[in-house]
């Protein structure tokens, strides 16, 4: 099971997957899946980068990893991605 299934999860778009998670770094990260996400008709997953804490977060569009969502992305290859955020240097 991927690591990312642990983080904390909600039902979005009625019946879309929402994974999300916060870092001591300041970073975040939004795993989703639904009909409107990048991939998700196919069963893939759409990773955003935050910035900020679980009750006041937004999209961060500047990081080394990507300025803008990451889309179409295969379950395996979801927690390679995660721990790079969780990597990056403090915000």
């Amino acid at each position: 099971m991927s690591k990312f299934k642990t983080f904390e999860w909600k039902t979005i778009h009625g019946s879309g997957d929402q994974y999300l998670k916060f870092f001591p770094n300041g970073y975040g990260v939004s795993i989703v899946k639904h009909r409107f996400s990048y991939g998700g008709e196919n069963g893939n997953w759409e990773i955003a980068v935050l910035i900020g804490s679980k009750s006041d977060w937004e999209i961060c569009y500047d990081t080394p990893i990507t300025n803008d969502v990451i889309g179409h992305i295969p379950e395996d290859e979801v927690d390679e991605i995660v721990a790079d955020i969780e990597a990056l240097p403090q915000q």
